[in-house]
């Protein structure tokens, strides 16, 4: 199972190990180790699950958390902290669950296991003549499979997750982008008109825009 763990910037130099944490560490998982930063957005793909250290800076595994929740991520997230800051979370940090840093080695691995096989019976998301597997990173349109690129792939996904909804340009660069994103708006045109382009003349219109405001995402758009 191929696991990713976040940790703060000066944890990071531990990589390849699960630093300070032996428990995770003696898990027969694959184990990735990624600083706190956009990198952890991109290496979720290819991850079954996220976990997120806070046991040293609780205020920055929050960050972490709101970012991937704003991404549209569906990757679980489990976030490791002490007891002393379990007063601080909340569910607005969009976390699948929770683990206190002195539980046994038996009990976090039977929360991934199980995080990692919920995540993977809702990993299909259809809507309209679009489907996307988020396991497999593919995306398909009436059955015929779409050769997308990594950002591509994320602002289709993003779109089909929440259909009819109105996004403008800077909301869709700051949650499918990222906040550290310094491109202009023209960035989400080009992606937009390049999506269209590969969904087709008959369902381009899936991808609707709405004057003076954005895009959205209409099930019915490539019907007919």
């Amino acid at each position: 199972m191929a696991v990713l763990l976040a940790v703060s910037n000066d944890m990071a130099a531990a990589v390849p190990h699960a630093p300070d944490w032996p428990a995770l560490d003696l898990l027969p998982h694959d184990i990735t180790v990624v600083p706190y930063d956009t990198q952890a957005l991109t290496e979720s793909a290819k991850s079954d699950l996220v976990v997120l250290d806070g046991r040293r800076d609780i205020a920055a595994a929050r960050t972490m958390a709101h970012l991937f929740a704003s991404s549209g991520s569906t990757v679980p997230l489990l976030l490791v902290l002490a007891e002393s800051d379990l007063p601080a979370v909340s569910s607005d940090w969009g976390l699948t669950d929770f683990v206190l840093d002195t539980a046994s080695t038996a009990e976090i691995d039977a929360r991934i296991r199980l995080l990692a096989a919920s995540a993977e019976s809702n990993a299909v998301i259809s809507s309209g003549d679009i489907v996307i597997d988020d396991t497999a990173y593919s995306a398909s349109v009436r059955g015929v499979p779409l050769d997308l690129t990594y950002t591509e792939f994320e602002l289709l996904k993003y779109l089909v997750q929440h259909p009819g909804r109105v996004f403008s340009r800077e909301h869709l660069l700051t949650d499918v982008w990222g906040y550290d994103y310094y491109g202009g708006m023209r960035t989400v045109d080009v992606h937009i008109r390049r999506l269209r382009a590969k969904l087709g003349p008959e369902h381009e219109a899936l991808i609707g825009t709405v004057r003076n405001v954005g895009y959205r995402f209409s099930p019915e758009g490539g019907r007919g």
